[in-house]
């Protein structure tokens, strides 16, 4: 099927934003490297504060063990007797029994409350240092697939300058392996190779205008376009109505009358988006043939015949790539007699597959003559190698 002209332009749309500084790869990756910048910077604060904090804690617990041996020590050496009178006379709260009891009943408690809390803030330290680490990498993978991104762009702006100079010798292998480091679907990626290797009207007339841009940049230029082809959407889907006597003007004004110049629709000649279409139909990838392999094909072209020698290849299980490097066999009209001469002297779907050149090399007579020279000769065709013919 061919592709309507509002699909050509939304991939042509995408493709080209791809071209620009202002690609969605680049937008997305710099998104995703400022957010990680951020999250660097916030859990680097938070790593030194937790990292302080910590610290502190830790000086905390240290002082606490210590101390509280030593006031212990201090306490226990005091007899309260030997003070009563300056206790009493200053009436002074003091009971170093008192002290001692409660020293031991919550200097414990307090020491494993400040140790938990430095357990906690170290576990929280280690999340911190993981999700600041994941940060760096993902800063350090992002300007690596940013160096990809570059060359990838630099290489479809060079494909597309190329096309547009009408230099179209680019393999099917080299444009969708450069397509599948984009996000294109498979429909995408077909649609994009065939306007790289046979670039028609749409991809010039679409390129101009952006050349015409002037100030505006590419991404206005794309939104502006986006905006006409929701437009033209809108135009598509409301129904249009004619009044009785503008219909009769417009007849009246156009006629329906053939030019003489226009050619019979049955006699219409094939153009290369009907050849697509036909390689579509019979299973042929046009996206295996070169532009000259399709010009080649409609200067001999003949849809009966086409039709006829792939379907010759299917009913026989002979591989339809064979076509691809013998281009001239589809529109060989002998192809069926040479296919079925080959077969009925015991050759297999699988020799003519490996030797299709024994198709090329000879027309049905000369082909015929070569057998049965082998034949006088006292050998057997079926056993003599196809190469040697």
């Amino acid at each position: 099927m061919k592709s309507s002209t509002l699909e050509v332009t939304k991939l042509l749309d995408k493709l080209y934003n791809l071209r620009g500084k202002d690609s969605v790869v680049f937008k997305e990756m710099d998104s995703a490297e400022a957010e990680a910048e951020e999250t660097r910077d916030r859990t680097t604060a938070e790593k030194s504060a937790l990292q302080e904090k910590i610290a502190e804690l830790e000086n905390d617990s240290k002082e606490l063990n210590e101390q509280g041996k030593k006031l212990t020590q201090v306490l226990s050496g005091i007899d309260k007797n030997e003070f009563a009178t300056v206790i009493e006379r200053l009436n002074i709260d003091f009971d170093p029994e008192a002290l001692t009891a409660k020293l031991n009943e919550t200097l414990p408690t307090t020491i494993e409350s400040v140790n938990n809390e430095i357990k906690e803030s170290e576990e929280q330290l280690v999340k911190v240092e993981e999700e600041m680490s994941s940060a760096i990498t993902t800063i350090e993978e992002i300007g690596i697939r940013r160096d990809a991104a570059i060359s990838n762009q630099e290489k479809l702006n060079e494909y597309f300058d190329l096309a547009l100079a009408g230099n179209i010798n680019i393999t099917r292998d080299s444009i969708t392996a450069l397509l599948e480091q984009f996000d294109f679907t498979e429909e995408e990626t077909r649609e994009a190779a065939k306007i790289l290797m046979f670039p028609e009207d749409a991809l010039f007339e679409y390129d101009e205008r952006i050349k015409n841009a002037d100030k505006r940049s590419i991404s206005d230029v794309l939104k502006e376009a986006k905006s006409q082809e929701e437009i033209t959407e809108t135009k598509k889907e409301e129904p249009k109505v004619i009044e009785p006597i503008e219909e009769l003007k417009t007849v009246e004004k156009e006629p329906v009358e053939a030019s003489p110049k226009e050619t019979p629709k049955e006699e219409k000649e094939f153009d290369k988006e009907d050849l697509m279409d036909l390689f579509s139909e019979i299973g042929l990838d046009y996206l295996d043939y070169t532009a000259s392999d399709l010009e080649e094909i409609l200067k001999n072209f003949n849809e009966k015949v086409i039709r006829r020698n792939v379907a010759i290849f299917k009913n026989n299980d002979l591989n339809l790539d064979v076509f691809v490097d013998n281009i001239n066999l589809l529109y060989d009209r002998e192809l069926e007699a040479k296919v079925d001469r080959l077969l009925r002297i015991g050759k297999s779907a699988l020799d003519i597959y490996l030797n299709p050149t024994v198709l090329t090399k000879y027309d049905y007579r000369n082909l015929d003559k070569a057998i049965i020279l082998l034949q006088n000769s006292g050998l057997d065709p079926k056993k003599v190698p196809l190469m040697a013919y």
